[in-house]
């Protein structure tokens, strides 16, 4: 016996065996190229942007809405020979936007060093990754002496 549960927003459909052994009634309809509902992808056919895109990510819509609009807009409409390079203004507002909420727009290198944080959790000393920045230089990507030396060691045996 098939039932439905609701959780929140979701619908739960349960079905039996049964249910699933009867061939399905469902009648599909064919795509309407002018539906105007119809996902379209970014760019809409007459050129415009589809700022309901679901590949957007939400961006259009958040707190930085706005500045997201008008900086990828002037991207999208430039006919620099530097595509876009007229932009930087509102790229810089855009980003300047988005810092005001790192708990919704977080930037790589915290994502990196969250993950970094939550995988190194319990060790008493761990050597940094290569490209990833030491304590005496943050410009200078940190190397491991150890692995630098075995790798030579290795090198010579080979040629050996």
């Amino acid at each position: 016996m098939s039932y439905c549960r609701q959780e929140g927003k979701d619908h739960i459909i349960f079905v039996t065996k049964e249910d699933h052994e009867t061939p399905s009634n469902a009648e599909l309809i064919a795509d309407d190229p002018n539906d105007p509902y119809e996902e379209q992808g970014l760019i809409l056919p007459n050129g415009d942007i589809n700022w309901n895109c679901p590949c957007l990510g939400g961006m259009a819509s958040g707190p930085c809405g706005s500045q997201f609009k008008e900086a990828f807009s002037c991207f999208h409409y430039s006919k620099e020979e530097v595509k876009g390079s007229e932009c930087i203004d509102h790229f810089r507002n855009m980003q300047e936007c988005m810092q005001k909420y790192p708990e919704l727009y977080p930037q790589e290198e915290d994502q990196e060093s969250s993950t970094q944080t939550e995988s190194n959790t319990g060790s008493a000393s761990v050597a940094p990754t290569e490209g990833s920045a030491s304590p005496e230089s943050d410009s200078t990507p940190a190397t491991s002496s150890v692995s630098t030396d075995s790798a030579l060691a290795t090198d010579n045996q080979t040629a050996s």
